[in-house]
């Protein structure tokens, strides 16, 4: 999702880097992959980071050799122009007629307006006239965007880049609405949940990011599970169950579908949907599909 269009592009790199990393891998060093197969189809499994530090090298021969091979790509979302999410933000992200000085008690409010200094920001004007999910990416997201996180260099990005280039179709498991109103048509105390925790939490955000960034970049997926998948299930536990469970039950669903179209395709979604007991790949499981780490230890 910009610090509007960054913040709201990938919606959030928090809750999306939330939903963005994870699975274990010991000694190997590079982020992690898994595939599916059946008699004519095969396809990979890439849990991706939506925003990097430009110089950050995460290629590695296998998956290199698996997106040769892919006759297309498959991400979360293709409808992401500045100018769609914009227009999705300011009708599902802003409500100025219930500002947030009126829905947060008064130490939280002392908190955003906090967190609303250390990001950068302009002030608490803007924020004061968005609805808790938005106010709460939005603080996320600023002091990444801040620290040179560049979400042009974001793995889904770059790979969807490199697709078109090739001249590979590249499809999406979600529209850029749908993502959004996972979050937007939460209840309201589930959005003020979702804020206060990422108010309590400010200080830590860039801190949290790297490290989840250092274990995506190890495939460390257990790491990743224990930083982020573990801590929303036990911190916001409605939110886990929307963004994280029903999702990757859903793109289960269509993964296995994709199984009777004979081809290779690449998949490449938020890191966080592959780890953890609820991850797709335990989803595939309950259908019966199986998912194999490749060069896994």
């Amino acid at each position: 999702m910009n610090v509007l269009a960054v913040s709201i592009r990938r919606f959030g790199a928090r809750v999306l880097v939330a939903l963005a990393l994870l699975f274990p891998l010991g000694a190997l060093a590079h982020p992690a992959l898994w595939v599916v197969k059946d008699a004519d189809t095969t396809i990979y499994l890439f849990g991706t980071v939506h925003l990097l530090p430009g110089d950050t090298q995460w290629h590695y021969p296998a998956l290199d050799q698996a997106l040769a091979a892919s006759d297309r790509l498959v991400v979360e979302i293709t409808d992401d122009s500045p100018a769609n999410i914009t227009a999705l933000v300011l009708r599902l992200g802003m409500d100025p007629t219930h500002p947030l000085s009126s829905l947060l008690s008064s130490g939280d409010y002392h908190r955003l307006e906090r967190a609303a200094r250390l990001a950068g920001l302009p002030g608490v004007g803007t924020l004061n006239a968005m609805r808790p999910w938005l106010a709460a990416l939005t603080i996320a997201m600023a002091p990444l965007a801040k620290a040179g996180l560049d979400p042009s260099q974001g793995v889904d990005h770059l790979l969807r880049d490199a697709a078109t280039h090739a001249g590979k179709p590249v499809r999406a498991l979600e529209t850029a609405e749908e993502q959004i109103r996972f979050l937007a048509d939460m209840p309201s105390a589930v959005q003020l949940d979702m804020l206060r925790q990422t108010l309590h939490d400010t200080d830590q955000s860039k801190v949290e990011f790297t490290k989840l960034v250092d274990a995506w970049k190890d495939g460390d997926v257990e790491a990743i599970a224990r930083l982020e998948n573990s801590l929303m299930k036990r911190e916001t536990p409605a939110l886990y169950q929307r963004l994280l469970v029903q999702r990757n039950a859903g793109w289960a669903g269509k993964i296995k579908a994709m199984l009777d179209t004979p081809g290779t395709v690449f998949i490449a979604v938020g890191a966080a949907h592959l780890a953890g007991p609820d991850s797709v790949q335990a989803q595939l499981a309950k259908l019966g599909v199986h998912a194999e780490r490749v060069d896994a230890p």
